[in-house]
């Protein structure tokens, strides 16, 4: 379903999409916006095989293939197949990283080289697992902090190998039996299935370009192989925002949303969470990932706080500008931003939760506690500035945080003889209705208020 836009707004996209491919002189780009679930633009510019580039023709999508892969892992986590605090050599063993844990691979702050030994394994055959394993030696370790930021295509071809071995049949199969399948992603694959596009070289002084080859990466497959079309990377950045349907708890993919480490140092422009890149701009906290192979460019970025998302790709090995996406999203931001919803009452709010609502000190600093749409409550700083987390609530009359300082943390409800709410104890902070209520558990004891002598 194609969503329509202001023809000022489509025209808008469209020359910034023509600008793109005529100035960097790239054979095909595709690009489009995915609004609340629905493609609401998408156009090409440049040709494949003598046709415009349509929303069902394949691309190599390149390193987007480790969100795949991640989200593999995660299900593993999720069943209690392992645990992300596991070290590798609890489940593969043989490597110089077998005492690094799952979570630091995936984040890649395990110290692990960028790329495996030997040939440019972008352009040329790939091995075996067990052949990529035992090349993983003191040697690909990186002289990094541990902990630190280091991005490493060898990681995913070991968490490709760990899928494997856990699941007990090769990494690809596994991705379309748990998740293209579920997803209904029929046209994202392991190799080209035509309608595709051929990857080239663009001549950097000429306008002539050079065939790219599209060898098998073999074990080094699950961090960069797969092919896709704009339309299951639609659903992809859909997934991403949380509508995953069976595959996965909408949770869990919020929390490889979450930063686990840092790209480019004090700034904090970019990061990394559990497979999923980062990326912060003009307000926006962006999650997916870019994708580069020989011969082909794409980039995947959700904005699961707007349900907004940016697909491109493109088969030339390098011309599309890093802000190329993020401009898409700004004219969009710019020509249509959303206008909101009629605010109407809601009929299924659990009223029992209004004497929570209102005012609560911690200390002397005020907060307010209320009742969101979803059921959930939502304890923030008055005046903005201070520790502020939605609360989920338990069978047994706790809450527990969800995000935030308090992510994890359970709040009780402190009651009197009557059953009425007297005080919060949020993991030993005690919030009272008044500053400091004398009739509060606050620790330490409260005199009572008086004047400055």
């Amino acid at each position: 379903m194609l969503t329509s836009l202001l023809p000022s707004t489509e025209r808008a996209l469209l020359r910034r999409l023509a600008v793109e491919q005529s100035q960097n002189r790239i054979p095909s780009l595709i690009a489009g916006l995915v609004r609340d679930g629905e493609t609401i633009w998408v156009d090409s510019r440049g040709k494949v095989e003598g046709q415009p580039s349509t929303t069902d023709t394949q691309y190599r999508i390149g390193s987007i293939t480790k969100t795949f892969v991640a989200v593999l892992v995660m299900r593993l986590r999720d069943e209690g197949r392992l645990d992300l605090a596991d070290k590798l050599d609890e489940h593969v063993t043989g490597t110089s990283i077998g005492n690094r844990n799952i979570g630091e691979i995936l984040s890649h702050s395990s110290g692990l080289t960028a790329e495996p030994a030997g040939q440019w394994w972008e352009r040329t055959p790939g091995g075996s697992a067990e052949e990529l394993l035992a090349s993983i030696d003191a040697q690909a370790v990186r002289p990094t902090p541990r902990h630190g930021f280091h991005y490493s295509n060898v990681g995913f071809g070991v968490l490709g190998e760990l899928v494997s071995r856990l699941r007990g049949a090769p990494w690809h199969e596994v991705l379309q039996r748990e998740i293209l399948t579920p997803l209904g992603m029929t046209r994202t694959t392991l190799g080209p299935v035509a309608p595709h596009a051929r990857g080239f070289a663009v001549h950097p002084w000429a306008d002539v370009v050079l065939p790219e080859p599209a060898e098998d990466a073999g074990a080094m497959a699950p961090a960069g192989q797969l092919w896709s079309t704009f339309d299951n990377l639609a659903r992809w950045a859909r997934f991403i925002n949380g509508d995953t349907g069976d595959v996965l708890h909408p949770d869990t993919v919020a929390e490889m949303r979450a930063p686990a480490s840092v790209d480019d140092g004090g700034e904090w422009r970019a990061g990394y969470g559990l497979g999923f890149q980062l990326a912060r701009h003009r307000g926006r906290r962006l999650a997916g990932h870019t994708g580069s192979m020989p011969g082909f460019l794409a980039t995947l970025w959700s904005d699961p706080a707007e349900s907004t998302s940016v697909i491109f790709m493109a088969n030339t090995t390098a011309g599309v500008t890093g802000a190329f996406a993020t401009d898409l999203l700004d004219l969009l931001a710019e020509h249509e931003p959303r206008i909101p919803e009629p605010w109407e009452p809601r009929p299924d709010v659990d009223i029992r939760l209004l004497e929570l609502t209102g005012q609560w000190y911690w200390g002397p600093t005020p907060y307010v506690l209320r009742v969101l749409p979803s059921g959930l409550l939502d304890l923030v700083p008055w005046q903005g500035r201070g520790r502020a987390s939605r609360f989920r609530a338990n069978a047994d009359d706790t809450w527990t945080g969800l995000d935030g300082y308090y992510a994890g943390e359970v709040l009780r409800i402190g009651r009197n003889a009557d059953g009425v709410p007297t005080h919060l104890n949020l993991n030993t902070f005690i919030f009272t209705r008044t500053p400091y209520d004398t009739e509060a558990p606050v620790p330490g004891g409260v005199t009572g208020w008086r004047a400055a002598q």
